[in-house]
Parts: C-alpha cells; structure tokens; sequence
C-alpha cells in the first residue's frame, strides 16, 4: 500500500503543473452559471488526453459533462464531483476554478494506479452559484450508480466533515385590486398591506425557530405609485433548517402565515419555488476520517473538528442519495472572504496553487483507499444505509 501511495503522489507530482493551468485559465476567464463552455472544454479535453470516455452534453445541460475510466476488473465506483461558475462581477471569488482542476486532476492522477478494480468518474457541475445544478444532476440519477461521491473546497481552514442546512427559496404573490388612494377603503384591495402583514406573522414565527433555523426575506415588488393602491406585491424568502423535516414543517407553517395575510387584506395569495431546494449536507464519517487521515499522512497538523455550516450547498442533495465528502481545505492563511475579488485573486495565487496540490493529493490518497480497502468501502456503506 505505501508503495502504491508513493506512486500517486510522485504522479500528481509530475502532472501538477497541467492540473495548474487548467485552474489559471478558468480563473482568469470567470464564465457565470450555464456559460462555462470554455472551462467545460478545458476539463473535458483534458480528460480525453488522458483517455477517460466523455458524455457531454449531461442531464439536459450543455456544461454539464460526465467522464469514466475503468479499471480491470469491477470494484467501487467512485465520482470526484468538479465545479467551474464564476459570480458576476466577482470572477471565482468562490475559489471554483481550484475545485474544478482538483477533481479533474485527482481522477487523472488515480487512473494511473495499475490494475486497479473499479471506475473513476469525473462529473462536471455547472452553475453552484445561482441554481445548484447537482440538484438536477441528482433528480435526472446521475448518482444512482455512484459508491462514493467526494469533492473539495477552498475556505477557512481544513475541515474534513462538514454539515450544512437545508434550504427552500420560495416567492410569494399577493394579488389586490388597483385604485386611486383617495377611494382606497372603499373599492381597492391593498396587496401591500398583505405583504406588510406577512412580514409582521414571519417575525412573530422567528422567535419560535430553533437556532439552526432561518427565514429571511425582501419585498422585491411593493407597488408603483403612492397614490395607486398597489394590486400586486412580491416577496421572496429563504427559509432553512438543520434537517430537511424540519424545514418542512417550518415551510407549512410559513405559508399558513401567508394565507392569513392574503385573507386579513382580503388579497389573493399565490406561491412557488424561484430556485432548487437544497437538502442538508450529511457527510459520511467513514469518508471523512479517511481524508483526515491522509492529511495527516501528508503533513498537515492543523484539522479542524466537524462543523456546521451557516448557508446551504447542492452537495447536500448528492450525500442523500450517495455517500458523500464535501471537505474545506484552507487557502492561505484563511483570511480571505469568499464571494470576494480578494478571495479570487487568492485563488489565483502562490497560495491557490498548494492548496491546489494537497486538495488533488489528498482526494486521490483518499480515493486509492476506497479502491483497495475493502473493509473500508464496506463501513462507508454501510454508514450510508444505517443514515439513510
């Protein structure tokens, strides 16, 4: 086993400068959700170079891509999960050019593993800033397939096992009847007193939610005039919660609180969901403790315990349908604010590029275990299915 460790290393050593420049060029040509044809290119192609078998377009989605490379014989099938969007104005400010050349190198650098038993997969997920695209990946059973899912992320400081909340983003239209101010009372029906009122019964709702649990909101449409009794008002919402249950409760009751400010105003109420909802994350522990223990057989000291995130990932809808990783490696010195243009330069920096290395050398390390140690494929799944 040490020798075959070795190997993988003194591989993703030689490929590192490769892996490098895929990052660099996605980093300095940020592409938005569903407009990474470039970045998608650049992974796909280099994944072909090293023959892995491509499927491109994925799921209806045309920088969504799939890549296999099969070992000898049969054995755990494992996805190394890449992402590539950039914010607007931003670029990568959420490090996703790193992550992207991290899964891409990691599976090139565990193919060279000799006569290994299973498959590697590379699953390509466009637009995690602005609608989650795992979420389509995972309901079209891209995943049905998948042993074991992992990916990285730039951050903070290096977490291993992470939680997150689950989320559901869900706009409300109330809709009044149209007046002049002056005969309000007796002919309009005031849609803006009804969102007024729904703010009101959600801050009355917020003081009886558990810490982990969330609903935030923002009128996006109040009326057009002060003297015409606005007939249509908007509202959106993210509400979240520790567990995907209890967002569902949270949510009903929501909307009741909704419904009561549609009859109050005598308006009319309708609902929908403007993005994906995300389920928690649940990180397996088997697979977690693995990746800690390669970071430590890599050098690193300083490893943090589980945490829970305060927002939510798509990740989180993969690790219910699969046994997932979705760790943190620490960029720099951890000072850097994601969602920031100081947070992608970093990503583009001296400091982008270790964390680049130790997140393709520890994923691969990671994956060479599932591969070759049966008992540990075994716990991990049978961790998943007693979670399940």
């Amino acid at each position: 086993m040490e020798e075959l460790k070795y190997s993988v290393l003194k591989t993703a050593n030689f490929l590192h400068q490769g892996i490098w420049e895929l990052a660099t060029e996605i980093g300095n040509n940020p592409e938005e959700g569903y407009q990474e044809y470039m970045a998608s290119e650049l992974l796909t192609s280099f994944l072909r170079g090293k023959a892995f078998k491509v499927e491109k377009p994925l799921a209806g989605m045309e920088t969504a891509f799939l890549a296999r490379f099969r070992g000898s014989h049969p054995g755990p099938r494992i996805a190394f999960l890449a992402e590539y969007d950039a914010l607007p104005d931003v670029g990568h400010g959420c490090g996703h050019n790193l992550i992207g050349a991290a899964s891409v190198g990691a599976a090139v650098v565990l193919s060279t593993v000799p006569d290994f038993k299973g498959e590697i997969i590379v699953i390509g997920s466009p637009a995690e800033e602005t609608s989650g695209a795992k979420v389509s990946l995972t309901e079209a059973g891209i995943f049905k397939d998948i042993d074991v899912a992992m990916m990285f992320h730039p951050g903070s400081c290096n977490v291993p096992e992470i939680s997150s909340l689950a989320l559901d983003a869900i706009e409300v239209n109330f809709y009044g009847k149209a007046a002049h101010m002056a005969v309000a009372d007796s002919i309009g029906i005031n849609a803006l007193d009804a969102v007024i009122s729904l703010f009101q019964r959600v801050n009355r709702l917020r003081r009886r939610l558990a810490k982990d649990e969330r609903i935030d909101g923002i009128i996006t449409q109040g009326g057009k005039s002060p003297n015409i009794v606005p007939d249509k008002t908007v509202a959106r919402f993210y509400l979240r919660a520790g567990k995907r249950e209890n967002l569902n409760k949270i949510r009903q009751k929501f909307l009741d609180c909704a419904q009561k400010a549609a009859n109050e105003s005598r308006a009319q109420m309708r609902w929908r969901f403007y993005e994906y909802s995300y389920d928690e994350m649940k990180t397996n522990d088997s697979l977690a403790c693995c990746f800690r223990d390669n970071l430590i057989y890599l050098g690193i000291k300083d490893i943090e315990q589980p945490q829970t995130m305060l927002g939510s990932v798509d990740m989180g809808n993969v690790s219910h349908v699969v046994p997932a990783l979705h760790s943190y490696l620490r960029l720099g010195k951890g000072l850097e604010i994601p969602h920031t243009t100081e947070f992608a330069r970093a990503a583009l920096s001296v400091e982008g590029e270790k964390v680049l290395s130790l997140a393709v050398r520890v994923l691969a390390l990671t994956g060479l275990d599932v591969l070759t140690d049966r008992r540990l494929f075994e716990r991990i799944q049978r961790e998943f299915l007693r979670d399940k």
